[in-house]
């Protein structure tokens, strides 16, 4: 799997760091959010998603629970289907690791601000 970073729909840049169909179980992606910008309402079907977070700062919002402030070393787990989404508050790129089992595959993205 190559290494070039990509802009998501979802309001970030990736970089498919793992996501193999020969490793189904589980998939890694650098992710990077600009500062200022918030990611699109989401959620993941059927896939459990945890963020690492190595750089920045920002604020994750979960579910019904209370937006979170999030920075190095953090980890975020979000249980499948559960909408989230992540604001970059500080100055300097957010960056975090997302961790999906089993691995991401486009077709269980959904985007819930076009649903509303």
């Amino acid at each position: 799997m190559g290494q070039d970073e990509y802009y998501f729909a979802e309001g970030c840049f990736i970089t498919e760091l793992l996501n193999t169909v020969d490793d189904p179980a589980v998939s890694v992606a650098r992710a990077r959010v600009e500062p200022g910008r918030t990611t699109r309402w989401h959620s993941l079907e059927n896939i459990v998603e945890r963020y690492l977070l190595i750089e920045g700062y920002g604020r994750v919002e979960i579910g019904t629970e209370a937006p979170r402030e999030v920075g190095p070393g953090d980890t975020v787990l979000i249980p499948a289907g559960c909408q989230q989404r992540i604001t970059n508050t500080g100055t300097a790129d957010l960056v975090f690791l997302a961790v999906c089992t089993p691995r991401f595959v486009v077709s269980a993205y959904r985007d819930l601000e076009e649903e509303q």
